[in-house]
């Protein structure tokens, strides 16, 4: 069973991105701050779950947290800054969005860029320990997973609405056979190796 939090004396904000690995589109992040009596069942890392459980706990959080935000930085910046000053980018401005000031920051991952004033701990697989940073997955992730529906709309050629823009090997193909769209990261590779690098679990 996971923790609410990583400690419980300060309002602490879990924090969580989505879709550093993808081929195309924005990384997302959230960040959340949960009441200490917080319960959903089968609340964990949204990599365990399936698409129907992440919708459903989804609307649990966002109706209960004391308060969620969530950002995203584009496919533009992305090849701007890199993928990992993106992620950081993405959860600095989710934290920044947030309705109530947190006054400690618990980060899924080994690596964050300070924000301004507010401690924080880096938490290796943090989203199946802790359940705001594991609430901060969910919500990054189906997010996103929204936004990538609705752009395969588009460009229905590359299997988003199934991939999500993770580098499926259809997804892979099909940008080798037809090309980028505006929503490639150009500066991320389409061949073989890009497909080792990633391990996320698609959608």
């Amino acid at each position: 069973m996971l923790l609410n939090s990583y400690q419980s004396e300060l309002i602490e904000a879990g924090c969580d991105e989505a879709g550093r690995g993808c081929l195309a589109g924005p990384v997302f992040a959230a960040a959340v701050i949960l009441p200490p009596d917080f319960i959903a069942g089968v609340l964990t890392d949204s990599k365990k779950l399936n698409h129907k459980q992440r919708d459903a706990l989804r609307l649990i959080i966002e109706k209960e947290a004391i308060a969620w935000a969530v950002a995203e930085v584009d496919h533009l910046e992305i090849d701007k800054i890199n993928i990992l000053n993106a992620s950081f980018l993405a959860m600095h401005r989710a934290i920044e969005k947030l309705s109530v000031k947190p006054q400690f920051l618990s980060i899924d991952g080994n690596r964050f860029k300070a924000y301004p004033e507010i401690p924080h701990s880096c938490i290796v697989k943090g989203d199946g320990k802790y359940l705001n940073i594991a609430a901060a997955s969910i919500l990054a992730k189906t997010h996103r997973d929204e936004y990538m529906t609705g752009i395969a709309e588009e460009y229905p050629v590359y299997q988003w609405k199934k991939n999500k823009g993770y580098p499926t090997i259809d997804h892979r193909n099909a940008a080798l056979k037809h090309g980028l769209s505006p929503y490639h990261r150009k500066t991320f590779t389409i061949t073989q190796p890009q497909l080792a690098l990633f391990s996320e679990i698609e959608g």
